[in-house]
């Protein structure tokens, strides 16, 4: 059903709710698959977590930039909002392409192929194992969804406890295990800056999705002074999480041991809990998986039935089936172009890191366009009275915004062919422009009905 912000709507979730569900979102199953990537493109054990911490501090310099428009623009739409208001609504209707062909798309398949890497070693399927269950993952789900059956709250929280209980577990073991035996280091060269880059494209997607946040608004009891804290706290936490994780899978497999290992959570665990410890993460690594797998194709699948209302030439991707009140045109859309990016993933050498090519630059190019609107907004409207300001402005944001397009240079620069594939679709939904709806007596800054769904839970 169509959905925007209703002013008679009541506002019920707290504080403690939205840190929840921001966690819950963050804290996905890309850091039991990226550790080992980033260990291949740092030099030393101190620079893998020194970039850890890195990424840390970016994305809390992040979080305070949109805890400033969040709170001066509390809306269901996030950044969809806050880019409609700054550049006008065919800007943000691209993001809303991007995200329904890219950045959503893509991440459903960087999932599945994590997925499959952890299935692949409970029961081994032959050297495309991997990709087997990931495509296997995507059609089952995707019927799932079809038939309009999809996760509720309870099971969410529960996923997303067992999926912390995981984590807390290799912390423990890890910290308290027994160390491994140094292996001699092969001869490398010192760090290059693409080494450090691509190292920081995987922290920094790791850490994605504390940005969905901003979606949250719409639905928080006194948002504009609330979202800042919900920003800030959790993504303290998560912060602290991940780089406490890292350190113990660091402190048992060693740096040598990561860059070695597909599975880094199953193959610490190995080490000092035998098999049962590893079948027991395992387990838990895949059913997270499927949660987030299953999540990310529901709200997916709403990102192209939103556009659908707004481009007429897309109309049938947003009906409803009426049985099942779901976007069925859209689930099949999305499941189709998300199985096509496991087809290609599974002829490369790995089809996780090419998803992350994929979608790099897409994600990085909007994501700086939302901390340039930071500028935008403040020039434009400057009586707006801003409930929350963002430390050492401009300061602060001009941090953000250099990160963003390093980043984004270093995705393009130091990744794949993968990188351009994700430009060029994103570049091929220009001229879709020309044929989006025009709605009389309405400003291009009011979010078009069903962009409240344009959110992604991660990584």
């Amino acid at each position: 059903m169509p959905h925007t912000q209703s002013p008679g709507r009541e506002p019920t979730l707290s504080v403690f709710d939205a840190v929840v569900i921001l966690v819950g979102i963050v804290v996905g199953i890309g850091i039991f698959r990226t550790p080992s990537l980033v260990a291949a493109h740092v030099e030393s054990e101190a620079a893998f977590i020194a970039v850890w911490v890195a990424g840390g501090v970016v994305t809390l310099v992040g979080a305070l930039c949109y805890a400033e428009l969040a709170a001066a623009h509390p809306h269901a739409g996030g950044e969809y909002h806050f880019l409609s208001r700054a550049y006008g609504r065919p800007v943000a209707m691209l993001f809303g392409w991007a995200r329904g062909t890219v950045i959503q798309t893509g991440a459903i398949a960087g999932v599945a192929f994590v997925l499959g890497d952890y299935a692949a070693r409970a029961l081994p399927a032959g050297p495309h194992g991997p990709a087997l269950y990931a495509a296997l993952a995507v059609i089952v789900l995707t019927g799932v969804n079809v038939a309009g059956t999809f996760q509720g709250k309870t099971l969410q929280i529960a996923v997303t406890i067992l999926e912390i209980a995981a984590i807390l577990a290799i912390i423990a073991f890890g910290l308290s295990g027994t160390a491994t035996p140094p292996v001699p280091p092969a001869e490398t060269a010192p760090a290059q800056a693409a080494g450090l880059g691509m190292a920081m494209i995987f922290v920094l997607l790791t850490y994605g999705g504390w940005n969905e946040a901003s979606y949250l608004t719409g639905e928080l009891r006194d948002a504009q002074r609330s979202i800042p804290r919900v920003l800030l706290a959790g993504t303290a936490f998560i912060v602290a999480l991940y780089v406490l994780v890292n350190l113990a899978l660091l402190m048992v497999l060693g740096l040598e041991g990561l860059r070695a290992s597909p599975a880094v959570a199953a193959d610490m665990m190995q080490r000092v809990a035998g098999p049962a410890g590893a079948g027991l993460v395992t387990a838990a690594i895949v059913v997270a998986a499927v949660s987030t797998l299953n999540a990310t194709i529901f709200t997916g699948a709403r990102t192209c039935a939103a556009m659908a209302e707004d481009i007429t030439v897309l109309a049938r991707l947003g009906r409803w089936s009426g049985r099942g009140r779901t976007p069925a045109n859209g689930l099949l859309a999305q499941g189709a172009i998300a199985l096509a990016l496991v087809g290609l993933g599974a002829v490369t050498q790995d089809g996780f890191r090419t998803m992350v090519d994929y979608t790099a630059p897409v994600f990085w190019a909007f994501l700086l366009l939302v901390g340039i609107a930071l500028f935008v907004l403040r020039r434009r409207e400057p009586r707006r009275v801003l409930p929350y300001r963002v430390p050492l402005y401009p300061l602060t944001p001009l941090l953000f915004c250099l990160t963003c397009l390093y980043m984004l240079h270093a995705s393009i620069a130091y990744t794949g062919m993968g990188a351009l594939a994700g430009l060029a679709v994103v570049a091929a939904g220009t001229p879709l422009l020309l044929f989006r709806r025009r709605e009389e007596g309405k400003p291009d800054a009011t979010l078009p009905a069903g962009k409240a769904a344009l959110s992604r839970p991660t990584r």
